[in-house]
């Protein structure tokens, strides 16, 4: 049995309030990084993307000048994975395994945390990041925060099936990586056979509660234009961002969620309210 632990592990404010997180009555939206702590029988800790890292706190100049203004990051020693698990009883070391959903700035930051993990990603994803070209691609993947890491687990596209979505690979336990590219090449999502069914961490294909659920999506504009700035092939996210919608709707009792919707990570921290 897979215990589920939700974490904030990062915060971005960007100027524009409601029209990016559709709630804030002030002028600053509020953004989480939505990662999981996962304990399993058989393999210790997994952590599920890792946000901001303790490096990244240290030194926020490696993060792109570009992002750190856009989304106005605000970066916390407190909010970084490592302590989070430290304030559960846990070690650095305990995590075995960190699955991510993709290579971006805010969901890898952590990496470097957790010496003894090994990095399960998706091979289109390593090999995009590792070869990055163009103004942005080159601001949004941070080298620094996988520098010396050599403990790569890397996947292609095929496996089983699961609630219709295909090329599936089983990682570790009832986890699995579900490739929905089109934010980036090998973005994927991740999911968890946890105590009360399964979960889905859908990561960043989309970005806002409302975008899933129901018939037509809905997403405040700022957010919606972000989107479109970080894709990195349209039509495939939003195909796969059509299939998610379709799934909600056909199996509503399977808890789908994204990483930056605090509303979203609010739910899951409290359950049944």
């Amino acid at each position: 049995m897979i215990r589920i632990h939700h974490l904030d592990c990062g915060c971005m404010c960007p100027l524009g309030g409601a029209l990016f997180d559709g709630f804030s009555k002030g002028p600053l939206a509020h953004l989480c990084c939505h990662c999981l702590l996962l304990e399993t029988d058989q393999h210790g800790l997994v952590l599920v993307d890792t946000g901001f890292g303790e490096d990244d706190v240290r030194d926020p100049s490696r993060l792109s000048r570009l992002f750190r203004v856009l989304n106005n990051i605000r970066l916390d020693p407190a909010r970084t994975a490592v302590a989070q698990l430290r304030k559960l009883g846990f070690q650095p070391a305990d995590v075995r395994h960190i699955l991510l959903t993709h290579l971006d700035f805010d969901h890898a930051g952590g990496l470097a945390d957790f010496p003894n993990a090994t990095i399960h990603l998706m091979q289109d994803e390593h090999a995009a990041a590792q070869q990055a070209r163009g103004f942005l691609p080159r601001r949004r993947f941070v080298p620094a925060q996988w520098r010396g890491i050599s403990r790569w687990q890397l996947y292609r596209e095929e496996g089983e099936e699961w609630f219709g979505f295909q090329s599936v690979r089983s990682v570790v336990d009832d986890i699995l990586l579900i490739p929905l590219r089109g934010h980036t090449a090998g973005h994927a999502g991740i999911a968890i056979r946890g105590e009360h069914g399964w979960v889905l961490h859908a990561g960043d294909a989309y970005f806002f509660r409302n975008e899933i659920g129901q018939a037509s999506r809905r997403c405040p504009p700022g957010l919606r234009l972000y989107q479109r700035l970080m894709d990195t092939d349209h039509e495939r996210r939003v195909l796969n961002q059509r299939r998610l919608r379709a799934l909600s709707l056909e199996q509503p009792q399977l808890e789908i969620f994204c990483s930056h919707d605090a509303r979203e990570l609010a739910r899951c921290l409290s359950p049944g309210s």
